[in-house]
């Protein structure tokens, strides 16, 4: 809270009439709206920067010299859920990489447990190093074709506003209903109207492109192409470029990142798990990423920063400045985005910043709720021997609406991965009454055994992929055992397995577990001549029908170029 006796202090700190609380000494801090490197320390006092480009005497210092000051990475757009941890797991994963601000959407753990599963995440957000700032999530479900484990109506989310880390409207992902007025859409955008909607319109473009925007939606961060992306930010979009586990759109957006279009443009994850963090980074990746192909850093630093805090109404930070949130991160040189130092609202990002924050007790235990199925339930007897295929493009959550013949052989299309046709199932695991829909997947490579998760966007429902039905029976009621997961089975024996106990999305072991199961588990997939490099969040994104081209969810195939099923 800012009192008469905090400003007091701050200006104290800035003119020098007393000792700032802390100092970085002997930096230079990289100017967002001029390019300037400013020499010199920075003074800061409780949770904001006060002095810059002075000599600075502080209660506490901390040597940077040698070292450029950038301001703290802002992810405007992910899924906490996605990284497979919980909030503070995420917030103990991430916050040592630079990224001091995360705007997620918690409709995943929503799609399983309702307005309980956001208060969590609320609940979560008041104890993390880094910021969580949370948009309420607009689709729950994302549409009428599948079976979620609860529904939110405007009514929910208004009873939900008012948190201080709550921040507006998630991605409203059924643009179909706002382009048609459905009146529950309506409800929800007029809840919101004059604040800040994420918008989620994969492909759309002309007229119906202007009617979305009309709606009040401010960002976008389902452009994968350099047209589409240019489209809807001459339409006043904010364009979210991504670059997660499965959506990789960097490459293609990266020439659209110059110094006059960097005030418009934003970096996000959207769904980035532990051993991609590990491996590669976080929002730091992209930045190295970005000016390695050839961006200019300041308009890469500004899109990672400034004008991200801009496009979300967040105007106490973006900059390192008199007066604005030391949200800080300390780099060897600005192309290697090698961090060396975080602070978080003026506290260092730390082992002990960690083991200080309160504990969160997790909701939505004992959530997968699924019948025990046997092989029979995956035969698959629907349609001709033409039959609907889901083609999967790797790198990204678009698929294709590919045809292939299928013949019947003993009332059964059995799949056939000589020609990389294997069987997809999803069935109901909320308690309902338990449906199965079954089809043909191309793409995964697998040529025996199964995989499952209920990681399984979004209404997460238990998703298995396989050569064989009875593996697949075997991975899929394995994931009831262990309060859902990943599984991957083949001749009768499971080969690997994570539990995600915290509503079938999330684990309550320390990141580094989750990346080392990870890897356990991305061998065993391989050894059933799976060629994908991330064949799990992919198997989840087949199960999206607000995605074109085709999916899959519990009551069946969706054609979503139509918005129907199959």
């Amino acid at each position: 809270m800012t009192t008469p006796e905090v400003l007091a202090r701050r200006i104290a700190q800035a003119r020098g009439d007393e000792p700032a609380d802390l100092v970085l000494q002997g930096g230079q801090v990289l100017s967002l709206t001029t390019g300037d490197l400013i020499a010199g320390d920075v003074g800061i006092c409780g949770d904001r920067v006060v002095s810059i480009g002075h000599p600075c005497a502080g209660r506490r210092v901390i040597d940077v010299a040698g070292l450029t000051l950038v301001p703290g990475f802002i992810d405007t757009h992910l899924h906490i859920e996605s990284s497979l941890v919980t909030p503070q797991e995420f917030d103990r994963c991430v916050a040592p990489r630079g990224t001091t601000t995360a705007i997620c959407d918690p409709h995943e753990i929503a799609n399983v447990a309702g307005a309980a599963g956001i208060r969590y995440f609320l609940e979560a957000a008041l104890h993390t190093v880094m910021d969580i700032r949370v948009n309420l999530s607009s689709c729950v479900p994302s549409s009428p074709f599948e079976t979620a484990g609860a529904r939110l109506e405007a009514a929910d989310l208004a009873a939900l506003r008012g948190h201080p880390k709550g921040l507006g409207l998630a991605e409203f992902m059924n643009y179909p209903g706002v382009i048609h007025r459905d009146p529950g859409c309506l409800d929800k955008l007029a809840l919101f109207a004059g604040g800040h909607i994420d918008g989620h319109a994969p492909l759309l473009s002309g007229r119906d492109l202007n009617a979305y925007v009309a709606a009040g939606i401010r960002t976008e961060h389902e452009a994968t192409g350099l047209d589409e992306a240019r489209e809807k930010l001459n339409r006043g979009l904010r364009i979210l470029i991504r670059e997660g586990s499965v959506s990789k759109d960097l490459h293609a957006l990266a020439p659209l990142l110059t110094e006059a279009t960097a005030p418009y443009l934003c970096l996000c994850t959207d769904d980035r798990n532990p051993l991609d963090i590990a491996e590669e980074g976080h929002l730091d990746h992209m930045i190295r990423t970005l000016i390695a192909a050839g961006c200019p850093p300041l308009a890469v630093y500004r899109a990672a920063s400034l004008s991200a805090a801009e496009a979300f109404g967040l105007k106490d930070r973006g900059l390192i400045a008199p007066g604005l949130r030391a949200d800080i991160v300390a780099v060897g040189s600005l192309p290697a985005c090698d961090v060396q130092l975080v602070l978080c609202g003026g506290v260092v990002a730390d082992a002990a910043a960690f083991a200080a924050r309160a504990p969160v007790a997790p909701v939505a235990r004992r959530s997968v709720r699924a019948p025990v199925v046997g092989a029979a339930a995956f035969r698959h007897a629907d349609g001709g021997d033409a039959q609907p295929v889901i083609g999967i493009r790797e790198g990204q959550i678009l698929t294709d609406h590919l045809t292939e013949t299928v013949p019947m052989a003993q009332g059964d299309r059995p799949p056939d991965p000589a020609r990389d046709l294997i069987r997809i199932a999803v069935i109901e695991r909320h308690g309902g009454d338990g449906r199965v829909a079954t089809g043909f997947v191309r793409g995964f490579g697998l040529k025996r055994g199964a995989i499952a998760s209920t990681v399984c966007h979004d209404h997460h429902n238990i998703a298995v992929v396989g050569a064989d039905y009875g593996d697949m029976a075997l991975a899929a009621n394995r994931l009831a055992a262990i309060e859902g997961g990943f599984v991957v089975a083949a001749g009768g024996q499971v080969l690997a397995e994570i539990a995600l106990p915290v509503a079938g999305l999330m684990s309550l072991a320390p990141f580094e577990t989750v990346e080392r199961d990870l890897h356990a588990l991305r061998d065993a997939a391989r050894s059933l001549g799976v060629v994908l490099r991330e064949p799990f969040l992919q198997l989840a994104f087949l199960c999206l029908p607000v995605i074109p081209h085709l999916k899959i969810t519990d009551r069946g195939l969706v054609d979503v170029d139509r918005f129907a099923l199959i």
